[in-house]
């Protein structure tokens, strides 16, 4: 039997293994094991992944292994489509870096005031994570130069383009005269994508990890078919009931996202909500709640659930079936992380959402199970 290939079989640096090693992680991911090599030797490259697998690790390592520290430019882009997401890669690049001296980080989004972020730049970070529309901001108003930057990387790029990025994206891209590779990293592949690859990148390596390969996240889901007009109860009954500690429920609306919240808030559960007309400074704060465990439950949208990135939820409830078959695997990507098991629970009222769930199920090969809620909120198999 083939020995499992290890983070020093990459041939990391001992700062990298150190930092690795700290975390919990021996054996990096098949996107990962993919990805650093070719990242290593400045390739360009394309990989398709599924959420949870571990892409900020695949361009992250590599990233930081070429950043000269003695030089105090900006050497690594990474473009991110949310402020939740920059926010998060940010997080991790830091945890990678405890035992390296002098590389610094600095995560520039929308939304915050640019005084915080101008003093994160005069720090001369050697890595900016970015959503395009504040790092175009920064540029403008001459706070920070690519002249020096020698990897663009655009993660979540399929979100990222489809949410009207793309002319942002490729005048950044544009910019970066002195560029060495560019990394796409994505749930899925779109046109836009593909457009951006085929534009921009030389020889590019394509990388594919299908989800059934052994880093799939260890997931069992279920389908809930609930009486008429009791979706609300069922679902507090479901959290209340259910053994589990870290739950989050996706609606497809603010407006649902914001009365279920209060609907569970009025039945005591410890809950808040994440969508797009809450401020900013609010929604950093539900987050870090949510992580240090202070919240049970989160509601959110899916723009808002991008950088909603915690090892140990064990719960995702669809209260809304989602328009988009990305945005279920989305979805569902965040809990099951970390070798840890997940369960994942869509709600359905009626014949729409049945059917929407059904083409769901057929695009992405799922294995689905259907249980019913009974009056009593007792769950047993469908016939």
């Amino acid at each position: 039997m083939q020995e499992q290939l290890t983070f020093k079989d990459l041939g990391l640096s001992e700062e990298m293994l150190k930092a690795l090693e700290e975390k919990g992680y021996a054996y990096p991911t098949t996107v990962q094991k993919l990805a650093i090599p070719e990242f290593m030797q400045w390739k360009d490259v394309v990989a398709k992944a599924p959420t949870g697998t571990g892409k900020t690790f695949a361009f992250g390592i590599p990233m930081i292994e070429h950043i000269d520290a003695d030089c105090a430019e900006i050497q690594g882009l990474i473009l991110a489509p949310t402020r939740e997401l920059a926010m998060q890669i940010g997080e991790e690049l830091r945890g990678l870096l405890t035992f390296y001296k002098g590389i610094r980080v600095a995560v520039l989004y929308g939304g915050a005031g640019m005084q915080g972020q101008i003093r994160q730049l005069e720090k001369k970070p050697q890595i900016i994570v970015a959503t395009p529309g504040r790092l175009m901001d920064h540029h403008k108003r001459r706070n920070l130069r690519f002249d020096h930057i020698q990897t663009v990387v655009l993660d979540e790029a399929d979100r990222m383009l489809d949410m009207g990025f793309y002319k942002d994206v490729t005048r950044i891209v544009d910019m970066v005269k002195n560029r060495r590779n560019l990394g796409l990293f994505s749930a899925t592949i779109s046109r836009e994508v593909m457009d951006v690859s085929w534009k921009y990148q030389r020889d590019e390596v394509e990388i594919t990890v299908e989800p059934k390969q052994e880093d799939r996240p260890d997931i069992d889901q279920y389908s809930v078919t609930v009486p008429p007009f009791k979706k609300p109860d069922a679902t507090v009954t479901m959290v209340k009931e259910g053994p589990f500690e870290r739950v989050i429920i996706f609606c497809n609306t603010k407006s649902m996202c914001q009365r279920l919240c209060e609907i569970l808030q009025k039945e005591s559960v410890d809950c808040d909500c994440l969508h797009g007309d809450i401020p900013q400074s609010k929604r950093e704060k539900t987050m870090q709640k949510y992580r240090d465990g202070q919240l049970s439950v989160l509601v959110a949208t899916d723009v808002a659930s991008r950088g909603i990135d915690v090892d140990d939820v064990d719960c995702v409830i669809n209260y809304d079936i989602p328009e988009e078959i990305e945005y279920y695997i989305h979805r569902i990507g965040r809990t099951g992380r970390a070798q840890k098991k997940g369960v994942v629970f869509s709600m359905l009222n009626n014949f729409a959402e049945k059917t929407k769930l059904e083409e769901i199920i057929k695009h992405t090969k799922y294995q689905v199970k259907a249980l019913a809620m009974g009056e009593d909120g007792v769950l047993t198999e469908k016939e």
